[in-house]
């Protein structure tokens, strides 16, 4: 399967949540799953760095907006780019061009992409698939946003979002 992998660019080699999301790339690779990431810094070149170190194949999909934005640039165990001009472009394919995604820890851009694929699939402007959350972080988060606007979140779409405690479970709700 393809998976999308959300999650922040803050991580740096050697931190616990860079080799969390490196572990999660080598495990997805290692049971023939491609990877799609942002392409870029932290948790993205995290998983890209451990699909690549596990023999998977790692698509990054970039975009001309953040690079003029951050500077940034492709990380080096991208294997495949999907370049794109602008940020809804890049979270078109992100979300569409997997077949299932997973989100670990991150900031707004991260909320962004888990909130976007939630709301497609709520609407049915994107078939249903896995939407994974890792960590007590996401889980704490939305537990909190159902709590207080519960009139607006029906069980039914409550149900489209799967909630993992580490990346090792993660990986089997996969199957």
């Amino acid at each position: 399967m393809n998976i999308t992998i959300f999650g922040g660019a803050q991580p740096q080699a050697g931190s616990e949540a860079y080799e969390e999301a490196r572990l999660l790339g080598s495990l997805l690779a290692q049971k023939g799953h491609t990877v799609i990431t942002g392409g870029y810094m932290g948790t993205m070149e995290a998983i890209s760095r451990g699909a690549n170190e596990a023999g998977g194949h790692v698509i990054g999909v970039t975009c001309i907006d953040i690079e003029n934005w951050r500077g940034s640039k492709l990380n080096q165990w991208v294997k495949e780019e999907i370049r794109k001009q602008t940020l809804i472009e890049r979270l078109h394919v992100l979300t569409s061009h997997c077949d299932a995604a997973m989100a670990l820890s991150g900031g707004a851009g991260t909320l962004t992409e888990i909130s976007l694929m939630w709301n497609l699939m709520v609407i049915e402007s994107l078939p249903r698939k896995r939407l994974i959350l890792i960590g007590d972080g996401w889980k704490n988060t939305l537990n909190s946003f159902f709590n207080s606007f519960e009139s607006y979140t029906t069980a039914h779409h409550r149900e489209l979002l799967y909630f993992a405690g580490d990346v090792k479970e993660a990986v089997k709700l996969l199957e």
